[in-house]
């Protein structure tokens, strides 16, 4: 699993629309900020992303408050985003 360079990320990123580009410390990664009425709503929608990422193998970072959840995906091995990480925000916006 290689670190894709940012053409290839750039052709990626209509397949995923919502989902943003950000870097932090020199790494890009793939960002999404999702919206729910309470934290209950929030906090149900983690838990599903828990699962996939569990089924995967592939971990985001998860920000659950009340009525918003932050993911955030990139590969620490690799020092950047990966083909998994859009397969995984594909898996996410099918929920």
């Amino acid at each position: 699993m290689a670190r894709l360079d940012r053409a290839r990320i750039d052709r990626l990123m209509p397949g995923v629309p919502g989902w943003e580009i950000i870097d932090e410390a020199g790494m890009s990664k793939l960002n999404r900020e999702f919206l729910f009425r309470d934290f209950a709503e929030a906090l149900e929608f983690t838990n599903r992303v828990g699962q996939l990422a569990e089924v995967a193998d592939h971990h985001p970072r998860i920000i659950t408050e009340w009525g918003r959840v932050m993911l955030t995906w990139w590969s620490h091995s690799e020092g950047g985003i990966v083909e998994a990480d859009f397969e995984m925000a594909t898996k996410v916006d099918a929920i």
